[in-house]
């Protein structure tokens, strides 16, 4: 990587780093609570979410947040969930998620806080990187590039960040990978980071890789860079 990418590579990452990254991006949900466990249950199905049009996304993690109220966590132990996301129905919640995946997603959160404080301390039980965890408590496969459950975690775990919430004191940021999409992609095969712009594990990590020379101890900063860069220059 040239020198001249690498200055690149910081200047974006601190110009898109910043308070007003927030106000449009689905981080914003998360950012409305204090307590550990509202951000850990609005922010996991926030980024589950956060695909498609922007606007949609928007307005559907609103429509979820004012069935959850003002303490997401109490929501959870509540099961109210259970009136408001009926297993048996498979109606489309937002796009291709149904309102029987929501119950889904809630039971295994209950679940989870009736045994464990948080879902940072449930998430011990399994083994691996912190994207492993995550993808076998939810049963998913952790071989894709699982952009929103990467960027869930770029959430929870990076610290003294004005968008990242740092609450994870068990997780290393150095262990995050970036979460892929189309800016990301097209702006790291720009900057010649990668040689393609596959949405595959492989490529998600060769760009974490390449970023890590420029931040070593929290490759996932640069994902300001590219995908800020990205979306202000179309």
């Amino acid at each position: 990587m040239t020198k001249d990418i690498k200055k690149k590579l910081q200047e974006w990452a601190k110009t898109y780093h910043c308070a007003d990254f927030i106000q449009n991006d689905p981080v914003q949900f998360p950012h409305r609570y204090r307590q550990k466990q509202d951000i850990e249950i609005s922010g996991l199905l926030t980024a589950i979410m956060s695909f498609g049009n922007r606007k949609q996304i928007l307005k559907k993690a609103d429509e979820l947040h004012d069935c959850m109220g003002t303490s997401p966590y109490q929501y959870v132990l509540s099961r109210r969930w259970e009136k408001d996301f009926p297993a048996e129905e498979k109606r489309s919640f937002y796009r291709m998620l149904s309102y029987a995946d929501f119950y889904s997603y809630f039971e295994r959160l209950y679940a989870a806080y009736s045994r464990f404080e948080s879902l940072e301390e449930a998430l011990q039980v399994y083994s691996g990187l912190p994207i492993e965890k995550l993808c076998a408590f939810l049963e998913v496969s952790s071989r894709s590039p699982q952009k929103k459950l990467n960027m869930f975690l770029r959430w929870m775990i990076r610290k003294g960040s004005e968008v990242d919430f740092g609450i994870w004191e068990s997780f290393d940021c150095r262990d995050l990978i970036i979460p892929l999409d189309t800016h990301v992609c097209r702006v790291a095969r720009l900057l010649e980071l990668t040689e393609t712009e596959t949405f595959s594990l492989k490529n998600a990590q060769r760009i974490t890789a390449a970023l890590a020379e420029v931040f070593p101890d929290d490759p996932c900063y640069g994902d300001f860079a590219l995908f800020g860069y990205g979306v202000n220059n179309k």
